[in-house]
């Protein structure tokens, strides 16, 4: 029996990008997969139905799900779409496997396989699958536009009749994928640029992009290439060093996060009334709690001493779903299409990048770090 592909609407709230494009869509189909689609699932994403021409158009959840082998999803299923997969299907996207345990027993009871793009191991062959980076891209991208829109001084030096505007000063905490994007975007608008992370090996990848590097003398390094948790000690001396930077910045964006973890606190009370009357700050952790006291998801905070600006946004690839879509579903075509051959699927379970993400698998949760958090 060959292998049927399902992609439903996203029905998180406020969701527009989709987990199958036309180019994709496209890929499959040539490997032999039927793909059902539901009706209006691209809209949101500037994906009509007629741009997919290797469909079949599915009007319900119920008919979209029926007889599906593999699911893709951008965000969570919902426990109503849980109800409407096929038992003992795959379920593969970005899953938050640590925020629901109640969600996984859902799965978990219809034996459905699931793999988190979360999981994926920090590997080379694993980069090109990689959804995190991609729509991290999109995340610090996102913050610097939205940095810019909200300052009250221009990016870039402007010399004018009236005279010459000194560039913004920007300060971008944590160099990952996104701190590197915030970083570039921000030097492309013409800011003086700033750029500061605990990992050693940042200094060199903020300094590439022409931004200069804060040392603080603390450095994190973990494993998998993500930050590990500071020492008292260490925080404290971070801290003290960081805030001269965080005062003199026109703008600041804080990207910093922790797999499975509350985002760490970098920017302190303290700092932000250090900061200049009228600065913006933009903490792209405020989902998992924000790396900036005060940090509000959703939305804007002013504070009463010195009117600095804390906006807290949430869901940023989303508010850029075309290209979000299109990197999201060629990071899950590059993940599944190895497995797929002659419109069969078979998937190996020695292989590293499978095992590393894979959550669950015959009615229990595989993934150990995923056990440790929710307790399992």
């Amino acid at each position: 029996m060959s292998l049927t592909i399902a992609v439903a609407q996203e029905t998180l709230s406020g969701e527009n990008r989709v987990a199958l494009v036309p180019e994709t869509a496209k890929k499959f189909a040539k490997l032999g997969a039927k793909i059902q689609f539901q009706k209006n699932a691209g809209n949101s994403a500037n994906f009509l139905d007629n741009d997919y021409s290797d469909i079949t158009a599915t009007s319900d959840l119920t008919s979209t799900y029926q007889n599906a082998g593999l699911i893709l999803r951008v965000t969570p299923p919902s426990n109503e779409e849980i109800a409407a997969m096929p038992d003992n299907c795959v379920l593969v996207g970005m899953l938050k496997p640590y925020e629901s345990k109640e969600r996984l027993d859902l799965l978990n009871s219809k034996k459905i396989t699931a793999f988190a793009l979360e999981l994926l191991p920090r590997i080379s062959r694993a980069q090109s699958m990689d959804a995190l980076s991609s729509q991290g891209a999109c995340s610090g991208y996102q913050c610097a536009l939205i940095a810019a829109s909200n300052s009250s001084k221009f990016f870039p030096m402007l010399t004018t009749a009236a005279g010459t505007m000194r560039p913004a000063r920007a300060l971008i905490i944590g160099a990952g994928v996104a701190g590197l994007q915030a970083i570039a975007t921000c030097k492309r608008l013409g800011a003086m640029v700033e750029g500061y992370d605990v990992r050693s090996a940042a200094k060199e990848q903020v300094e590439s992009l022409g931004a200069k590097f804060v040392d603080t003398g603390v450095s994190a390094d973990g494993a998998g290439g993500y930050a590990r948790e500071l020492t008292e000690a260490e925080k404290a001396q971070q801290a003290e060093r960081l805030a001269k930077a965080v005062a003199n910045a026109d703008v600041l964006i804080t990207t910093a996060a922790i797999p499975g973890k509350k985002a760490p606190i970098i920017v302190t009370e303290k700092m932000v009334q250090g900061m200049k009357y009228g600065a913006v700050i933009v903490d792209m952790a405020a989902e998992t709690g924000g790396n900036c006291v005060g940090t509000k998801a959703g939305e804007i905070i002013i504070t009463d001493n010195n009117h600095v600006k804390i906006i807290g946004p949430t869901n940023l690839p989303s508010k850029m779903p075309t290209h979000a879509s299109e990197l999201f579903a060629k990071n899950l075509y590059n993940f599944l299409s190895p497995f797929i051959k002659d419109g069969n699927f078979t998937l190996d379970w020695e292989d590293e990048v499978v095992k590393g993400s894979l959550l669950c698998k015959d009615g229990s949760v595989q993934h150990e770090i995923v056990k440790k958090v929710l307790g399992i």
